[in-house]
Order: structure tokens, then C-alpha cells, then sequence
């Protein structure tokens, strides 16, 4: 482990004297730089990869599901795609009271207004994405007004219940996840037939690309950050929301596939 530009410089003067292992040193030792100006501190992993590696099974499941895929390469069934986008369409107002709460929980109004700005497009051009495509794939108001589905439910009152926590890094967790495992899935299909519905290709494109990568680097940072300072009672309270969330992603992608649950 590399924790100093002294530890650093004799990595690479050794490597230089050993002659033949001067090239791969160069490199080595340039990347060490690299990642100790991002991390300062060494070469520890971020708070939010480890809290990934922590429930990596369902991240990969939701972020390489089957249902991501045959939308991205436009072979879903618009009955699954109508019955994904209802229920979807439901977690705006939970969602919206959440990141407005954690905005206001926020350290600094610096620390908000990324968020703040998220929470306009959200609330514009993400909604009337929806209102759209109810439009045009013929999704009736009464279709439109249907219960939650369990799936659906289920995360909806994990968002309720962290807003009401008053926990700003448990906040912090839901919305990393459901913003992260979408760009996680989405970015593997930023390149699509050009000829694929907008339905599908506008859903791609709102969760990939700089500005998305942007939100989502700004609330793992804001995490990362603020997770030293927890005890190990928040830490670990923090984690249990995180996993739930994991959990309810995988669990809305298969209720979409499957039209049930």
C-alpha cells in the first residue's frame, strides 16, 4: 500500500536501478500518483464500493437484468414496458419527498445544490417523460391510477421510512442506489439503434451520460465523505438501508419482467 509520495519516490527509484523493470515502474508508479491525488489518504476503498460488495449478488442482478436489456435493445414487450413505467411513475412523489429532505439535510448549501438542481429535472423533464410515453404507448388514466404493485410498495415505504429517519447518510444510501444501479445498467447501452422507440431510448438516455454521471458522483461523494464521522451504529444502520434498496431494485426489475409482484 502506498501511503506517502516518499513511500512512492522508492518504489520507483528501485525499479529504475533494477533496469529491465524500469518501464513497468514508470507506469506503476504513475498510477500510484494518480490515485493518491483522487484519495489522499491511500489506497482504501470508497464507503460506497464497499457497501456494493456487501450485497454484490443483487447489485449484479439488478444492473444486468434481463429486463434492462430487451429495453435496450428494444425487443420488450409494451405490455411489460406499460406495466414497468405505471409502477415506475408511482415513486416520483416518495422520491421527491426524499431527495427535498436531504437536500435540507444537507451540510452546506453548497452540499444541496447539486441536488436541489437534480431534483428540478425530476420534477420536469423525467415526469413529462412519463406523461409521454402514457401518451403514446395508449396508457389510460384509470390504467394509470392502479394500486402499487407489493414490489412497488415495498420501496416506496423504505424511501418514507429514511425520510422520516432524520438520518441524512440514511438517505443518502436509498438514493445512491437508485440512482447508481441505473446508471450502472443504463451506461452499458448508451449506444442503441437509433431507430428504437423513445420510450426506450429517452429512458436510457435520462440515466447515463456526463450530467447523470455528475448526480450520481455527487451523491456517492456526499456518502463517502460524510461516512467517517458515523458511529458504528450509523454505519451500520446505513448499511441495512443500503442492502434493502439493493434488494428492492432487483425486486422491481423482476416484478416488471414478470408483470407480477
Amino acid at each position: 500500500r502506498c501511503t506517502s509520495l516518499l513511500d512512492l519516490a522508492r518504489i520507483f527509484w528501485s525499479g529504475f536501478f533494477f533496469g529491465h523493470w524500469f518501464v513497468e515502474t514508470v507506469h506503476f508508479g504513475w498510477l500510484c500518483l494518480e490515485i493518491l491525488k483522487a484519495n489522499p489518504k491511500g489506497f482504501d476503498m470508497r464507503p460506497t464500493e464497499h457497501l456494493v460488495q456487501t450485497v454484490q449478488a443483487d447489485w449484479d442482478a439488478a444492473i444486468n437484468h434481463a429486463f434492462c436489456k430487451e429495453l435496450a435493445e428494444g425487443t420488450l414487450p409494451l405490455d411489460k414496458m406499460r406495466w414497468y413505467l405505471v409502477q415506475d411513475h408511482k415513486f416520483i412523489d416518495q422520491f421527491v419527498r426524499l431527495l427535498a429532505t436531504a437536500i435540507a439535510h444537507a451540510p452546506t448549501i453548497e452540499d444541496g445544490r447539486p441536488g436541489a438542481a437534480f431534483l428540478a429535472m425530476v420534477t420536469s423533464t423525467e415526469n413529462t417523460y412519463f406523461l409521454r410515453s402514457f401518451e403514446a404507448l395508449d396508457v389510460s388514466t384509470a390504467q394509470q391510477a392502479v394500486p402499487p404493485a407489493p414490489s412497488t410498495k415495498a420501496f416506496q415505504d423504505l424511501m418514507e421510512q429514511v425520510r422520516h429517519s432524520g438520518q441524512y447518510e440514511q438517505m443518502l444510501s436509498v438514493l445512491v442506489v437508485a440512482e447508481w444501479t441505473y446508471l450502472s445498467w443504463a451506461e452499458q447501452y448508451e449506444v442503441y439503434d437509433p431507430k428504437l422507440p423513445f420510450w426506450f431510448s429517452e429512458w436510457i438516455d435520462l440515466h447515463c451520460g456526463a450530467g447523470f454521471e455528475g448526480v450520481v458522483a455527487y451523491l456517492r461523494t456526499q456518502l463517502d465523505t460524510l461516512w467517517p464521522n458515523l458511529t458504528a451504529a450509523q454505519q451500520d444502520k446505513a448499511t441495512e438501508v443500503f442492502q434493502a434498496a439493493v434488494r428492492c431494485e432487483r425486486a422491481f426489475f423482476d416484478a416488471s419482467y414478470a408483470m407480477d409482484g
